[in-house]
């Protein structure tokens, strides 16, 4: 990475996205700050100079185009998207999800992200110099569901081929596509965890989180890579979490 690499943060208004975007912002990085409500964004920026605060609903292609054409308004190109914009979505059983649940969670979690990724890829594709890197956040779900997460692990598993298509796709163009899965980071979205989650034999137990901090270590790690070498898949999660064996 070169000072000034211009990289976008959806769901930057909290979380892991703040987190991220803060990081990005301290690294160098000129970082166009993605999300739903304006507030959060701008507490994200805290008045620096070299963060952009665009209000965006990752699910709707008109306003997607718009934060790209913002960018590159403002910036003239786009070196690093961090698709990290998402929801948990319904929680039951199958029978118990209602479509428009199920609906909601899939346009913002994996519309959003191919809606971003899309974008990103067509700025990447025409600037010049040519290239740049999407990470996408797959979560540890893209691997291993909880009990009544249907919507969030099946769209979680999508991000996985979406990544994969990406990174294929982009190789004519330096375009590196990695995903970085998370488990149990300790942020607001992720509070309940710590009290009590639902385990595989239907017991409710703590799980163990670890700081976020280290999340957004772990993607300038993958973002400060030259072009010609990639992060395809990294899984960061708290060492003892209930991820690794038998449920």
């Amino acid at each position: 990475m070169t000072d000034g690499d211009v990289a976008v943060v959806t769901g930057s208004g909290s979380g892991i996205g703040r987190v991220v975007a803060t990081a990005l912002l301290d690294a160098g990085y000129r970082v166009a700050l993605a999300g739903r409500r304006a507030a959060p964004l701008e507490e994200t920026a805290a008045g620096r100079e070299q963060a952009l605060v665009v209000p965006t609903d990752v699910g709707d292609a008109e306003s997607v185009a718009g934060l790209f054409a913002t960018v590159r308004d403002r910036w003239g190109r786009v070196d690093l998207l961090m698709n990290n914009a998402g929801t948990f979505g319904p929680s039951g059983s199958l029978d118990e999800i209602a479509v428009e649940d199920w609906t909601s969670t899939v346009a913002t979690n994996l519309t959003g992200a191919f809606l971003c990724a899309r974008e990103a890829f067509a700025a990447m594709r025409a600037q010049q110099p040519q290239g740049g890197r999407i990470i996408n956040n797959g979560s540890i779900s893209a691997h291993t569901p909880r009990p009544g997460s249907a919507a969030y692990t099946a769209t979680k598993h999508a991000i996985t081929g979406l990544t994969k298509s990406i990174s294929l796709d982009g190789r004519p163009y330096d375009i590196a596509c990695g995903q970085i899965d998370i488990g149990n980071a300790a942020t607001d979205m992720t509070s309940g965890i710590s009290v009590g989650a639902k385990q595989a034999d239907g017991s409710v137990r703590p799980e163990p989180t670890f700081d976020p901090a280290h999340v957004a270590d772990a993607v300038l790690l993958m973002a400060r890579l030259p072009l010609d070498a990639n992060v395809q898949f990294m899984t960061i999660a708290a060492t003892k979490m209930p991820f690794v064996g038998r449920g």
